[in-house]
This record gives C-alpha cells, sequence and structure tokens, in this order.
C-alpha cells in the first residue's frame, strides 16, 4: 500500500526526491524528464494559451507529503515562490495522520450562469414568467453541449429573482449547470450566451452580462480533522489556536491573514494543476463574507478529550478537463502525481490541504511566532541573492539569524567580510 508518509524527504537531493515521487505516482521517464527542461511548455503551446506572449517563466514545484485524506494516501503538488508552505503543510498534515487524517466531503459539480436583464418595465411579472419557461431554457442550454449531457451533465434548473440596483431593478436569471469533471466556465456562458436572447424577448427587457459565477455556493469541499493535544504540544497549545482563531473570527483585518494562510496551500496546488487560481481565490473570499462581515474560512474547536478539531468549507471549482489541466506538460504530470480520479476527489484534497496550511500557521503564530521557522527560509533565499553558494551561504544564513538581521545589505557585507 503506497504511503505519503516520507522520513527525511527534504534531506534528499531534488532528484533523489523525484524518484521517490515517480515510485509513488508511477511516472514515466518522459514525465520525469518535464520537471527539469525548460522546453517541456515549448512556445507553440505558451503562444496558444495566452495572447502575446513573449517567453516561460518558471517557479519551483514541490510535493506536500504525509496527506490521508478518507484513508488515502496523497502527495500534493504545489507551485509556489513562498518560503516554508509546503513544509508547513507536511508538517500539519504528519500530526493530522496520527488520528486518522482528514474526512472530507463534497456537494457535487454544480456551477451557476448568471443572465442580467435590464429595462423590464414589470420585473416581478418578467420573473414569474421565465420560471414558467424553465424546461424551455434548460433544453435549449443543454441543445449547447451535448457531449456533457452525454455524459450526465448539463443544465439541470433556472432560477429568477429581481434586483434592486442603482439603475433600478434587474432581472437576473442563474442557470444551474452541473460540469462534471470540468470546471465548467466555457459551457456555462456559452448556455448564458444561447439563453439571453429569449429572455430578453420573453421580458420585453434588454440582456446584457451573459456569464458564470465563481461564488460557487453548490459547488463546496469540506474537510474536518482531528489534532491530539499531545501532538501539538499540550492542552494549552490547543488553547492558544482557539484564541487566535477567535481573532480572526470576530476581526476581518485578521480574518483576510488567515484566510491568506488558507490559499497558501490551496492556490499552490490549484497552479499546479492546471486551474484556475483567480476563481477559487475570488469565490473563497466572497465566500468568506457571505454573512455579511469577513470572516474565518475554517473553525476550530476543542472537543471532549481536549483535542483540537478543525473544519473547512469553502467553494472548489476545479476540473480535470480542459483549459490548461490539459495542454500543460507539467499540469499533466502533477495531476498524476496526485492521483485524483475526479474533480470532485481533487476539490476535497485541496480542502484538506487548505486546512493542513491554516493549522499550521496559527499553531505557529499561537507559540513561536511566525518568524521562527519561516526566517530560516528567508535567510538563505537572501544570501542567495547576496552571492554566497556552498560553505559561504550556510556560514551568512547562520550569523544573519543569530544577528537577527536577516537582511540583504547584512548579507552582502558578511559575503565580503567571509571571502576576504
Amino acid at each position: 500500500m503506497k504511503s505519503s508518509s516520507y522520513s527525511g524527504f527534504f534531506k534528499l537531493s531534488p532528484e533523489d526526491r523525484l524518484k521517490e515521487v515517480k515510485e509513488f505516482a508511477g511516472l514515466s521517464d518522459d514525465e520525469c524528464a518535464r520537471f527539469s527542461d525548460p522546453a517541456s511548455l515549448d512556445m507553440g503551446k505558451a503562444d496558444h494559451m495566452i495572447e502575446n506572449v513573449i517567453g516561460r517563466y518558471t517557479l519551483p514545484m514541490s510535493v506536500a507529503l504525509n496527506f490521508v485524506v478518507n484513508g488515502k494516501d496523497y502527495l500534493i503538488p504545489m507551485v509556489t515562490e513562498e518560503a516554508s508552505v509546503v513544509a508547513a503543510a507536511s508538517n500539519a498534515a504528519k500530526m493530522a495522520a496520527a488520528s486518522g487524517g482528514f474526512t472530507t466531503s463534497y456537494t457535487g459539480s454544480i456551477m451557476i450562469g448568471q443572465i442580467q436583464i435590464i429595462n423590464v418595465r414589470d420585473p416581478e411579472y418578467a420573473r414569474v414568467a421565465i420560471l414558467e419557461q424553465k424546461d424551455k431554457i434548460i433544453s435549449l442550454c443543454n441543445e449547447k453541449d451535448p457531449v456533457l449531457v452525454k455524459f450526465g451533465g448539463g443544465a439541470i434548473d433556472v432560477e429568477a429573482r429581481v434586483l434592486p440596483t442603482a439603475q433600478g431593478p434587474m432581472v437576473i436569471v442563474h442557470l444551474i449547470v452541473n460540469t462534471l469533471d470540468a470546471m465548467g466556465a466555457n459551457a456555462v456562458n456559452t448556455m448564458a450566451e444561447a439563453t439571453a436572447p429569449m429572455l430578453a424577448e420573453l421580458t420585453g427587457g434588454t440582456s446584457y452580462l451573459r456569464i458564470l459565477s465563481n461564488l460557487a455556493v453548490r459547488r463546496l469541499a469540506r474537510a474536518r480533522c482531528v489534532m491530539s493535544k499531545k501532538s501539538l504540544g499540550g492542552e494549552d497549545v490547543v488553547d492558544k489556536v482557539l484564541a487566535a482563531y477567535a481573532f480572526a473570527a470576530s476581526d476581518p483585518y485578521r480574518a483576510t491573514t488567515h484566510n491568506k494562510g488558507i490559499m497558501n496551500g490551496i492556490s499552490a496546488a490549484v497552479l499546479a494543476t492546471g486551474n484556475d487560481t483567480r476563481a477559487i481565490e475570488a469565490g473563497a473570499h466572497a465566500y468568506a463574507a457571505r454573512s455579511g462581515q469577513y470572516t474565518s474560512l475554517s473553525v476550530w474547536e476543542k472537543n471532549a478529550n481536549g483535542d483540537l478539531v478543525g473544519s473547512l468549507e469553502l467553494p472548489m471549482a476545479v476540473g480535470l478537463v480542459g483549459g490548461a489541466t490539459k495542454i500543460h506538460p507539467i499540469a499533466q504530470v502533477a495531476v498524476k502525481i496526485l492521483g485524483v480520479k475526479s474533480a470532485g476527489e481533487m476539490a476535497q484534497v485541496f480542502a484538506a490541504l487548505g486546512l493542513a496550511q491554516n493549522l499550521a500557521a496559527i499553531r505557529a503564530l499561537a507559540t513561536e511566532g511566525i518568524q521562527k521557522g519561516h526566517m530560516s527560509l528567508h535567510a538563505r533565499n537572501i544570501a542567495t541573492v547576496a552571492g554566497a553558494e556552498g560553505e559561504l551561504l550556510e556560514r551568512v544564513v547562520k550569523q544573519m539569524i543569530a544577528d537577527k538581521k536577516v537582511r540583504l545589505d547584512y548579507a552582502q557585507e558578511l559575503v565580503e567580510k567571509y571571502k576576504g
């Protein structure tokens, strides 16, 4: 049985780490070679992905270890520029694994397409008229994507509401679409475009915006876990974490950074698999403000045994088909490393990653402070920029941390001093 738990993984060379991942995920030599080949995303593919292409941009790809989700072991590929994120997630996942790992669930791949209709003289009457034509609207939507319908997806419902605005009441129509393993933007947008003329004629108004909503409230991923007080360092640490959570739950200034910590993990995995980081982040932050005040996406509590229990719920519109996931050669390998069979499984693993990332951050904040673990990695980056290598690099890093002066000018001063 495959295990995501590795001892001393960080001590291995990048080449030896890749060998371990190759064995875990069953990668081919060609798939492994893509990670070190700058031309794996050739200019031809890059030029077809976006406009005005002039080159390619590289970021580090890592794997988060120790993740057990619904009894299955995962290595989670992550692409990020921020030091300590991957190590923190792996450490939190290890603590969770000792208590059975993460339990997750998913509400299904349901997306919402919006059609805005303005200049309607009788908006409430128009709303009812639209709902009477629900079957016809659904049929028109599904004519536009017979392949999605063939596999069990497609439009399944229609909603309409009257929205008061500064420019008067607007009729807003929601197309409810099951996008299956696709993120679904193209399918939903096509359906919205197709139905807009019919809706305008039906209401006597003018159709304007016709587009998917990234507030995917019907496509939620949920994760929960138990962290034993022993693994955290005692019930005193549990209480400190709860105090940190209470701060985030009550104050939007703190909640913003708290939720950024959650997205540190999720966004890195979303990017690695070629999914839309902006859509996921926008949906998550909007969901955090759904009560009218921006608050924490996660919830932390203490159970009867004094252990820490956490839960996380957020929109997770990720896909396995379409977009960069199927075009980018490294994203394809990242999906294979993750080993998921559906968009729903991917969403659940990402939710577990977000919860682990959140715990790691607030535990550090509530105990040793965020800088202790982060600073050594930051110091290494600064020393590298200053031109330090090999033994000199280690010496400069050690001195900067000891002097509590992790700055580029000081790193340059030490490099010149030690070279002299």
